[in-house]
């Protein structure tokens, strides 16, 4: 695999563009690059990671939310994606899953190496899925692992993959979501896909509303669980309807085995938004 050292985090100003570019010259493929994104001497804004943790619901503290690299990854996820040789558009996939796993506490005052590469391109009973390989390392030793699956639409297999039929659950709690939290999670995230921002920009998408960011529902979620994680575990989701906004959800939790399952359901209909589960390791 070749490797692409960066000096600095991409430009997401220059990204977004390029993402539009490519929604209108890209098609498809049958191969993933192979190319790795390798930034070093990253390290963390200590400001950006209080608006984070208040965005998410997360304690102020210097030991970091596992779900919190993500968002230093984003940039190098994004170059990754709008590179000419990638074969999918970037703008139209779709985020269906994501697992982080934390092999140790990350803090406020270290120094990581971030990489970030593509893999396992493979069908789908909707089209072609993907995922995101994005780890932070200390001393050439992986400390955290986010893994996204994304979905590119179109030619499926047609395959149905069996899955258990969930049952709405009695919330632990109500989350009532204001119609901002997509501008104010992109504010802190970098991640301004219109979908998230405005009804007026989801619905060109062909969303009724604005929808949330996948990555603050599980952050949201993760956020429960404060004070009883432990300092290594894996934290795995599957979004299933968007948080359409402004939202009433109904959110559950319950132990299983060394950890916890956990689930969000639209609050008046038995539509679920995203089921996961946290386990230590």
């Amino acid at each position: 695999m070749a490797v692409k050292e960066l000096r600095e985090s991409p430009s997401l100003s220059s990204l977004y563009p390029k993402a539009l570019l490519g929604s209108l010259r890209k098609s498809g493929g049958s191969t993933l690059p192979s190319t790795e994104f390798v930034r070093e001497g990253v390290v963390v804004d200590p400001a950006q990671l209080a608006a984070y943790n208040q965005v998410c619901g997360f304690r102020l503290d210097d030991v970091l939310p596992a779900t919190y690299p993500h968002i230093l990854a984003f940039p190098l996820q994004m170059a990754l994606m709008t590179e000419a040789d990638f074969p999918f558009p970037l703008l139209g996939m779709v985020h269906v899953a994501n697992r982080i796993t934390q092999h140790r506490q990350l803090r406020l005052d270290e120094s990581f190496t971030l990489s970030v590469r593509a893999e396992d391109l493979r069908p789908h009973e909707k089209g072609k899925q993907f995922d995101v390989v994005s780890e932070l390392l200390v001393n050439d030793s992986p400390v955290w692992t986010d893994v996204s699956t994304y979905l590119r639409r179109g030619g499926g297999s047609g395959e149905k993959t069996s899955r258990g039929q969930l049952s709405q659950p009695s919330p632990n709690a109500i989350w009532h979501v204001p119609g901002d939290i997509g501008r104010r999670y992109a504010e802190v995230s970098g991640d301004r896909n219109p979908i998230h921002l405005h009804p007026i920009t989801a619905k060109a998408f062909g969303f009724p509303a604005a929808i949330a960011h996948g990555m603050w529902t599980k952050a949201h979620a993760l956020a429960a669980f404060e004070g009883r994680l432990p300092e290594a575990f894996a934290v795995d989701v599957k979004f299933k309807q968007p948080v359409l906004l402004p939202a009433k959800a109904a959110f559950t939790s319950w132990s299983e085995g060394d950890g916890w399952a956990f689930e969000l359901w639209n609050a008046s209909k038995p539509k679920p938004h995203l089921e996961g589960s946290v386990v230590a390791l």
